[in-house]
C-alpha cells in the first residue's frame, strides 16, 4: 500500500521536534509494523492519523471547536486509501475542515502525538477504546483567505499564541514552536 510505505518513509526520516516527539515517532513505526490495517479504525489498539497547524502571515492559528468533543484544536482525521501520502491526507483533512482552498502544506512533520480517542469503530471491528497516532504538519493560510465552517465544526477561530482559548485539547500548545520555527 502506498499510504503505509510513505508514513514508514516519512517516520523513519523525520528528525523530530522533541523528545515526546521522538518517542511518538518510534511508537508509530511499531504501529505500522501490523500493516495497512494500522492506517484505519478497523485497528483498534491504535491507527495513524494526519492532522495540520494551520498558521496565517500574521503568526496566528486557526483552531476548531470540535463539534464532538467540545475542546479546540488543530484540523485533521482519518487518512482514506486515495490520500496516497500522511502530507496529501493532512492537507485534504484541513482543506475540508477550514474551507480554505490554496494552503502550503510544509511536507515534514511538526510533532507526532499519541492520545486516546472515543473513535467509531470501522464496519465489523470490534467496539472499545482506541488511540489516534496523529503525525501533525504546518499549513500556510494564503492571504485574504476566509474560513468556514465544517459539519465537523462548532466553530473556528483565529488565535495568537499568547491567547489560546479554553477548554484546549492537549497537544496543541507543543506544535506552537517547531511551526513558527518553520515560517
Amino acid at each position: 500500500m502506498i499510504l503505509l510505505r510513505d508514513a514508514v518513509e516519512t517516520l523513519g526520516r523525520w528528525q523530530a521536534t522533541s523528545e515526546a516527539a521522538d518517542l511518538a515517532r518510534k511508537r508509530t513505526l511499531e504501529l505500522l509494523g501490523a500493516g495497512p490495517v494500522a492506517l484505519t479504525r478497523a485497528h483498534r489498539a491504535g491507527h495513524v492519523t494526519a492532522s495540520a497547524l494551520i498558521v496565517d502571515e500574521r503568526r496566528r492559528v486557526l483552531l476548531c471547536l470540535h463539534g464532538r468533543l467540545g475542546m479546540w484544536m488543530q484540523v485533521g482525521g482519518h487518512c482514506e486509501p486515495a490520500d496516497g501520502t500522511l502530507a496529501r491526507a493532512a492537507l485534504r483533512e484541513a482543506t475540508e475542515e477550514s474551507g480554505i482552498a490554496g494552503l502550503r502544506l510544509d511536507p515534514d512533520p511538526i510533532d507526532v502525538d499519541i492520545h486516546a480517542v472515543r473513535c467509531a469503530p470501522a464496519q465489523g471491528a470490534p467496539a472499545g477504546p482506541s488511540h489516534h497516532f496523529d503525525v501533525r504538519f504546518l499549513a500556510v493560510c494564503p492571504a485574504g483567505a476566509v474560513e468556514q465552517i465544517s459539519d465537523e465544526s462548532a466553530d473556528l477561530a483565529w488565535f495568537t499564541a499568547d491567547a489560546l482559548p479554553t477548554p484546549l485539547a492537549g497537544g496543541v500548545v507543543q506544535q506552537l514552536a517547531p511551526a513558527f520555527a518553520r515560517l
